[in-house]
């Protein structure tokens, strides 16, 4: 009998430890068709998100060019259809790469994306959408996090070769661009004697890339070594895109920097440089000399008159120290998208240019929007290829589930 016994006894025993290793088996089967679900429904939310931003222009529909928060919260420019994006309402999302700039004089802060030395987007924060009010706006506040990252298709860079030589190479996502339409314009800046107010020069030209997506560009009788500069480039081919920019300054000790005032009644403020980020020069008098280019719907690039000016405007700038010249205001073409470009000088020799763009893709500024999605365990994109004023953008949106979940084996 007690031979009986055992042998029930084992016989239950590995009964037990059989049902416990299926019972673990069908638990990792479930949390892992669970898992799988929820990424999938992340995916899903990714994919319908994106479309909901870029196909819906908010509401209002032209929020993108007042000073007010939308009731509604979209990017498609409210005259046309599919994915094409209004410049204004990517201007006023609030950058999450660029530190924030702060100015005395207004006692703003300023939401910050800069390109390099003479080439920024400065958005008042009272104009600049948070991520919290655009993540309330899209109903996904406290379930979803996203990141939103808009950035140029076409990639343009402009170098030197000589004094008077330049070359252009115009390439897309890992391929040049062959046969491609680049326009072009050159700003230098010239001032005849000390006191006066910069003069500046604007040419245009066009040429064609080569089979690499390269082109030569050549101005005779310029010295790009003796004198300050600024040259925009444009090139397209099919409906593609891309902008293009280089600068060299013989002075940047002082210097004027843009700040967008108001986007709705179309103003911008040009501080003198000690006021925003300090210098090495701050009791120096800034004579400026300010004019508004604009992208025509040929993709020429074109001169635009200033509002109250008969053509540029021209004026002086000095430190905080001297409050009644511590900053100019422009009115600009305020629903025009295009690019404020600003000459200015401390002296015969010392002389600079700067710009802003007034719409984000006046220039191809990139822009990265909302939460981090690093470390977070599961991150869904997906992507589009978009339209912003003509400039071809791809806009990649990263989404995260922000309640988590855990199946228990």
């Amino acid at each position: 009998m007690a031979g009986v016994h055992i042998d029930h006894m084992v016989s239950l025993i590995t009964f037990l430890l059989a049902m416990m290793l299926f019972i673990g088996m069908f638990s990792q089967t479930i949390k892992d068709a669970l898992t799988y679900q929820n990424n999938n429904v992340v995916a899903f939310k990714c994919s319908d998100l994106l479309d909901n931003i870029m196909l819906s222009p908010g509401i209002p529909p032209q929020w993108g060019q007042t000073d007010d928060a939308p009731a509604g919260f979209g990017l498609q420019a409210a005259e046309f259809t599919q994915y094409q994006l209004s410049p204004f309402s990517l201007m006023r999302l609030r950058s999450s790469i660029g530190t924030a700039v702060n100015y005395a004089m207004t006692g703003q802060s300023y939401s910050n994306i800069s390109m390099g030395f003479g080439q920024s987007l400065l958005v008042p924060y009272s104009e600049a959408l948070d991520y919290s009010t655009v993540s309330n706006l899209l109903g996904i506040n406290g379930s979803y996090g996203f990141s939103l990252t808009l950035t140029p298709i076409i990639n343009i860079t402009i170098l030197p070769t000589n004094s008077s030589h330049f070359s252009i190479d115009v390439t897309g996502l890992g391929f040049p661009l062959a046969n491609a339409d680049v326009e072009y314009c050159l700003i230098t800046v010239d001032c005849k004697e000390e006191g006066a107010y910069p003069q500046y020069q604007i040419s245009y030209d066009s040429t064609v890339t080569d089979n690499a997506g390269n082109a030569s560009l050549n101005f005779s009788g310029f010295d790009g070594n003796a004198t300050s500069f600024a040259l925009i480039a444009c090139a397209h081919l099919s409906n593609v895109v891309g902008m293009g920019y280089y600068s060299h300054v013989l002075y940047d000790a002082s210097y004027v920097i843009p700040l967008v005032s108001s986007i709705e009644n179309g103003t911008a403020i040009l501080a003198h440089s000690w006021d925003v980020i300090g210098g090495s020069d701050p009791d120096a008098a800034i004579q400026y000399n300010a004019t508004f280019v604009v992208l025509a719907n040929d993709l020429k690039l074109r001169e635009m008159q200033l509002a109250n000016y008969t053509g540029s405007a021209a004026g002086l700038l000095n430190s905080g120290q001297v409050p009644e010249l511590a900053y100019d205001t422009l009115t600009l073409g305020a629903h025009s998208p295009g690019i404020l470009i600003v000459s200015y000088s401390t002296s015969v020799q010392d002389t600079g240019i700067v710009v802003m763009p007034w719409g984000l893709s006046s220039l191809a500024f990139p822009i990265t929007f909302g939460g981090n999605p690093n470390y977070k365990r599961w991150v869904a994109t997906d992507i589009r290829q978009v339209m912003v004023n003509s400039v071809t953008y791809q806009a990649k949106l990263s989404v995260w589930s922000l309640s988590g979940y855990e199946v228990n084996g």
